[in-house]
């Protein structure tokens, strides 16, 4: 049985998707209506944010009280490359922050259609290059992110293993994005329960950051399942159970594991696409976020934090 808090953030996504899916709306309309997706979850108390220009890429500093200052999670938000930023992402940003005790660098990649892939795994790489230029070590780094970002938190441990240049020291993906053919089963038999997330939706995302580009949707640059992913650092994935992606969550871990990667698999029970938003306000969000700043505080080495 899910809690009322849980059933409320489905509610509110489902009457956000109606708003935002009307006939009409330009996109520039489209980008304002969806930065309220915010409004789900609660400020992380002390938590303060500090925009920066991270390598010519605009970034945010998620920054918890008395958190640790040489490890950080380099976090990529949602919105299929064509809405949301780093500051509609700033409140789960921080409370994943926060569980982890270290600060998190949500990175403000560029938008689809008016740049298309590559510009936005070019920004997150650029992003990564300039933590190291600060000073981070490789293996202080996670890379994170959900939805397409969560594409980008393993995209990004691919592209510098291919390098043959040290990695970060995990990866976490949540309610992740990785296959642009978009054919497993779990987008029709969850089409009724994912309230945010639709069919027609994510084919605009898709054509939206690939479309006329010559990139096919099986290209693994941009689709996870069929990506080389041996070698990669510990990856755990964090899905909602109602959500369209719950398939290729799967799918992708089973792939991970086989390629011999360590791979934590879990589920919010009922938990909608991109479930973190409301973190604070949903108690199955919130022990998901402890959940996984436990998982990450652990490959980074880290105690285990006193309970507050």
């Amino acid at each position: 049985m899910i809690t009322e808090q849980a059933k409320q953030m489905a509610e509110f996504f489902a009457n956000h998707a109606e708003r935002v899916s009307k006939p009409g709306l330009d996109l520039a309309t489209k980008r304002d209506m969806n930065e309220g997706l915010h409004v789900c979850g609660t400020e992380p108390e002390g938590v303060t944010y500090a925009e920066v220009d991270a390598g010519g890429v605009p970034a945010m500093w998620c920054i918890p009280q008395g958190s640790d200052t040489e490890h950080v999670l380099l976090h990529s938000h949602n919105g299929g490359t064509v809405v949301l930023s780093m500051h509609s992402d700033r409140k789960p940003a921080g409370h994943l922050a926060k569980a982890t005790g270290v600060r998190a660098l949500v990175v403000d990649f560029r938008r689809s259609p008016e740049h298309q892939f590559p510009a936005q795994t070019e920004d997150v790489d650029k992003a990564h290059q300039w933590l190291l230029a600060q000073g981070y070590r490789p293996e202080n780094i996670v890379s994170s992110g959900h939805s397409i970002g969560g594409n980008f938190a393993v995209s990004l441990a691919v592209r510098l293993r291919d390098k043959g240049v040290p990695l970060p020291s995990a990866i976490l993906s949540i309610s992740p994005w990785f296959d642009m053919e978009m054919k497993n089963a779990t987008l029709e038999s969850n089409a009724d329960t994912d309230k945010l997330l639709n069919r027609p939706g994510l084919e605009f995302f898709r054509e939206s950051w690939i479309g006329g580009t010559g990139v096919r949707r099986d290209d693994p640059r941009v689709n996870m399942l069929y990506a080389d992913l041996t070698g990669l650092p510990p990856t755990m994935v964090y899905y909602g159970e109602a959500e369209l992606l719950v398939g290729e969550a799967i799918e992708f871990a089973q792939r991970a594991k086989d390629a011999g990667v360590e791979v934590s698999l879990h589920s919010v029970p009922e938990g909608q696409h991109s479930f973190i938003h409301g973190a604070g306000r949903v108690p199955e969000v919130d022990k998901a976020i402890e959940q996984m700043g436990r998982w990450v505080r652990s490959k980074l080495g880290l105690a285990a934090m006193a309970a507050a």
